[in-house]
């Protein structure tokens, strides 16, 4: 089973192509802007997503700057797994080494931050992932498994135990932090648009706002490229249209 994991995780992008309207209000608002941390955030997962190692180092170097401790750069990257593939993950890393390895040189000492959550040995792990999808949807997980999760069942296992569990579970970022590093990353990645409708949902389901989304692709666009982000504006602008995001 592990191997597996290793071999479809990377297909979870595919999940929550249709997120359901919900009236639940936001657990937390951030303010009107993205902060310079958060922008970081955008900034290095759009090219650890797409894979530019060259502006990645100094964007990490620019996140260290901005107040982004090293586990919260080290989740970013193991969260990512999940949604470009371990490869891409993995060459981001080894970027961070090289980038700390140079700071280190300098003299520079950032802060770590906090370590991540251990799963309970008892837990039973899918039970944990489903309720943890459930807060973010707003929505129950029951019934009958249709789509994906009927076509091929060990997906839908996949992705409760070992992406909403076992990654989600780990704390150190808050979930907001984890949806904005995932709209990046799959506006960044290009033709997942009905991935990123379910996920720009829940984004603002959580608190983002329009408007902190909108500066979120403007990153993505000075990064990636004008067609990715236009093609993310387009779901964006149905997202809000179709009454998705918080009252």
């Amino acid at each position: 089973m592990k191997n597996l994991a290793y071999l479809i995780l990377p297909c979870c992008i595919f999940f929550l192509s249709g997120v359901h309207k919900t009236s639940a209000q936001p657990s937390t608002t951030y303010a009107r802007d993205l902060s310079s941390k958060h922008k970081s955030i955008v900034d290095i997962s759009s090219l650890a997503a797409r894979g530019n190692l060259t502006k990645l180092n100094p964007a990490v170097h620019n996140g260290l700057n901005a107040g982004l401790t090293v586990n919260e750069i080290k989740e970013l990257m193991v969260h990512l797994s999940a949604y470009c593939g371990f490869p891409r993950s993995l060459n981001a890393i080894n970027t961070f080494i090289a980038v700390s390895n140079e700071r280190k040189a300098k003299g520079i000492t950032d802060p770590i931050g906090a370590q991540p959550t251990a799963m309970s040995t008892t837990a039973n792990k899918y039970e944990t992932g489903k309720k943890n999808l459930e807060m973010l949807t707003g929505r129950a997980e029951s019934g009958t498994k249709t789509g994906y999760g009927a076509f091929v069942p060990a997906i839908d296992t996949l992705l409760k135990e070992h992406l909403f569990a076992d990654i989600f579970g780990r704390g150190v970022l808050t979930n907001l932090e984890r949806e904005l590093i995932t709209v990046s990353a799959l506006s960044s990645l290009g033709g997942v648009e009905s991935q990123l409708q379910g996920h720009l949902s829940i984004s603002m389901r959580l608190g983002w706002t329009e408007k902190q989304l909108g500066q979120m692709l403007n990153i993505v666009e000075s990064n990636i490229g004008t067609e990715e982000a236009n093609a993310a504006r387009t779901v964006l602008t149905g997202v809000v249209a179709s009454g998705t995001k918080p009252d």
